[in-house]
């Protein structure tokens, strides 16, 4: 099992950035995909890489403005992630923690790396949308 998270705060409302993140219609903001297929509508989707390499997300938590949790899974690697929201003095702040379990061994020493570039590039394309509006 391998754990990383990433704190960022913006100025501008929760409710902006609730619906930018949780959009699975609206992600054209996103440089790491190039397509999310929607399952089961506020239950399963399906996000595929820009070579189309796919990963199951199966939401589990979905509390407006606070919470949002899905299990996630491909063939490389079955997870979890979470993400905390937090509005306060016209500042909010998201906290995301994603908690991988390898399928095989000897990958275990590269997810860390490579879970932590996916965060910050998820972070940056955020920053990036914010700032249009």
């Amino acid at each position: 099992m391998v754990m990383t998270n990433i704190k960022a705060t913006f100025a501008c409302d929760i409710k902006t950035v609730w619906k930018i993140i949780t959009s699975l219609e609206d992600y054209a903001w996103r440089s790491d995909i190039s397509k999310i297929e929607i399952v089961k509508p506020h239950q399963q989707f399906i996000e595929y890489t820009k070579d189309l390499y796919p990963t199951i997300f199966t939401i589990t938590v979905f509390e407006p403005y606070q919470r949002y949790e899905f299990k996630m899974e491909n063939s490389r690697m079955i997870g979890y992630w979470t993400g905390l929201f937090n509005h306060k003095d016209g500042f909010t702040t998201i906290n995301f923690t994603e908690d991988v379990t390898p399928k095989k061994t000897y990958m275990k020493p590269f997810v860390k790396g490579y879970l932590k570039k996916q965060q910050q590039t998820y972070i940056h394309d955020l920053k990036k949308v914010l700032e249009t509006l």
